[in-house]
């Protein structure tokens, strides 16, 4: 299972060969090795191989055209593994949010901890995504494939994400609103948070202004049920107040 990646998406367009290395080099030799040892290999993809023109959500049969470093690099790491490995599940995501790591969540609390007011992006589209969901539905998807040949039809390219849909602007509202309630104490109140347009938010990295993933294929392939982002949110929320605890 490869969960690792460069994901420093504006960091990869000064240093893209390293982001190449680690995104689509290293993937593609580890689906070699997995059809080496007879093993299969679970890949992690993005959202952000699309350029986000579509106007309804993208499902697998969608043309990638990535706008990034970051993108292009993680397209490339698909058609590696799809190639060199068979027995590969390629999940695409988008939006991970979870208790370890940086993630917009964490930015989210820590500026509203320290600002008055926040303006934030409101025309890019996407479902935020429990890392603690993907490990659960990657379990799921994988139970029956354990001893599945090659041949076998299941296996391959997934959108996985959670249900519904908001924009960086109503994540962030959301968190901001959820936390308070939670107790934690901020200075920013959701209705202090302002929708700005990406151009006035300038980023060495363009983002798809629609990230949204149709993930039927994998609900009817594996009988799997995806929460909607803000569950997942809300049990981030929760765990990082509970570590915050004496």
């Amino acid at each position: 299972m490869n969960a690792a990646a460069h994901t420093a998406v504006d960091r990869a367009e000064g240093e893209p060969e390293l982001a190449w290395t680690i995104n689509a080099v290293a993937p593609g030799v580890l689906a070699e090795e997995a059809r080496a040892l007879s093993a299969c290999l679970v890949h992690y993809s993005t959202d952000y191989v699309f350029d986000g023109q579509k106007k309804t959500p993208y499902d697998e049969s969608d043309v990638p055209n990535p706008l990034s470093v970051y993108g292009r690099s993680k397209l490339a790491s698909e058609r590696a593994v799809a190639e060199a490995c068979p027995r590969h599940l390629i999940l695409r995501t988008s939006w991970v949010v979870g208790t370890h790591g940086d993630n917009f969540l964490k930015t989210i609390l820590r500026l509203a901890a320290e600002r008055d007011s926040l303006r934030v992006v409101a025309d890019q589209y996407g479902a935020p995504t429990a890392a603690a969901l993907i490990a659960d539905v990657t379990a799921r998807a994988l139970q029956p494939l354990v001893h599945a040949s090659e041949r076998d039809a299941r296996w391959g390219l997934y959108h996985m994400a959670a249900r519904g849909e908001t924009t960086w602007y109503g994540y962030a509202r959301h968190v901001i609103g959820r936390a308070r309630e939670l107790g934690m104490v901020l200075k920013v109140a959701p209705d202090a948070v302002a929708p700005i347009p990406t151009a006035d938010y300038p980023t060495p990295a363009k983002r798809p202004a629609n990230s949204r993933l149709c993930t039927a294929r994998l609900c009817a392939t594996f009988a799997v049920e995806l929460q909607d982002w803000r569950q997942g949110v809300d049990q981030v929320l929760e765990q990082l107040l509970l570590e915050q605890q004496p």
